[in-house]
């Protein structure tokens, strides 16, 4: 039987695939099981950072493998210590717990703000606010954290306790604080699922400010943002914002599922022996290649991350296209719908996402110029 044909028959429908079977990568480039080769301007929806089969990464996961694959969290281990430290040192945070994917994250900042006002405002103060085209995950409380309906309707009851707010609307944020016991605020500097929606540092440092004001627990959400992908290292150092929890994965281990909640200041020590917990959280092998990942990005890699942004933004606005995002985490407004360009992309060779009604890029950190042209060629050529 073929890849498609198997897959069809022995794995649940909950993917609509493209009619495409990826077989082998190097960098930015894949090969399907018909030798047709495409530039991929999805990185796996952002989580392949340095592309496929990145030598330095496969090292790491490969001489970790022979030495250690896994041991549980009641003993210590050096890759997880190790990797701890380089988050709080480069981020400023102080604590991290570490599990397997963005919505755990997710799911243990809504557990950090709801213990914290718990233990000092009351258990009634249970109310965590998100936004409106927010997406947080897909277990039932991150869908309910997710601030959009189409996300919800088929899962009810969901967990209960979230709030909805509109993006730079500060009145309506503060009049949602003012009428509720609010815990915690969590919410994306760009909503990706969501349609790359940017926003504004004023109203990204007012939410922090009135956080701060009512002793709110502020958790910022780079499950898609983080590691790499706007330019800096977390898209919240973009801005002067000091929040409480920030939650990652995706790009963290480049390929293996990992993702971190890193606390500060009082959100640092809320969680305790028996709070929380992983089995596979700060897995050493996933541990070892989130390092070779973290140890790359530098100054020097973060500023030609926001140079190949800057280029890719000029070239589609200079084409006559409405552009937003940061970094290599672009969104772009289509004429036509955003299926039919897709599916030119792929005719032409290049791999694209959507993003509600936009064209939303996500390539490979380590994506060369010569490639990028070339993608954007096809990609201007689908958009007329």
């Amino acid at each position: 039987m073929s890849i498609k044909s198997t897959d069809n028959q022995y794995i649940a429908h909950t993917y609509k695939r493209f009619d495409i079977a990826i077989v082998a990568g190097k960098g930015a480039l894949c090969r399907d099981d018909n030798g047709k080769e495409y530039i991929d301007m999805t990185s796996g929806i952002g989580v392949n950072a340095f592309g496929y089969s990145d030598p330095v990464w496969a090292d790491a996961v490969s001489a970790q493998a022979h030495l250690l694959q896994h041991t549980s969290n009641l003993y210590y281990t050096a890759p997880c210590a190790e990797l701890a430290e380089i988050l709080c040192t480069r981020t400023g945070m102080s604590k991290v717990f570490f599990c397997n994917s963005g919505a755990e994250a997710n799911e243990c900042a809504v557990k950090i703000a709801r213990k914290y006002a718990a233990d000092h405002k009351g258990a009634e103060y249970y109310n965590i606010i998100t936004f409106n085209k927010s997406f947080h995950g897909r277990t039932l409380t991150t869908l309910a954290a997710t601030g959009q309906d189409g996300f919800h309707h088929l899962f009810t009851p969901l967990t209960e306790g979230f709030l909805y707010a509109d993006a730079e609307d500060i009145n309506g944020f503060q009049k949602l604080i003012a009428e509720n016991k609010v815990a915690g605020v969590l919410l994306e500097t760009i909503q990706g699922e969501g349609g790359v929606n940017v926003m504004s540092e004023g109203f990204l440092k007012a939410v922090g400010k009135i956080c701060a004001e009512n002793d709110i627990i502020f958790m910022i959400d780079e499950v898609q943002t983080g590691n790499g992908r706007t330019g800096a290292l977390y898209s919240y150092q973009n801005y002067d914002l000091h929040p409480d929890v920030v939650t990652t994965a995706k790009g963290l281990a480049a390929g293996l599922p990992m993702g971190a909640c890193l606390m500060n200041g009082k959100a640092a020590e809320v969680l305790s022996y028996g709070d929380h917990g992983s089995t596979f959280g700060g897995n050493p092998v996933c541990a070892a290649a989130a390092i070779s990942v973290l140890n790359r990005m530098d100054d020097a890699f973060l500023e030609e991350v926001q140079n190949k942004g800057a280029y890719i933004k000029k070239r589609l606005t200079d084409a006559g296209y409405e552009v937003s995002g940061m970094g290599l985490m672009i969104g772009i407004k289509t004429e036509k719908p955003v299926s039919e360009v897709i599916r030119k992309c792929i005719e032409g060779g290049v791999l694209c996402l959507s993003a509600k009604d936009k064209l939303r890029l996500l390539p490979p950190l380590i994506i060369t110029r010569d490639q990028l042209d070339k993608a954007l060629n096809v990609i201007i050529e689908a958009l007329r």
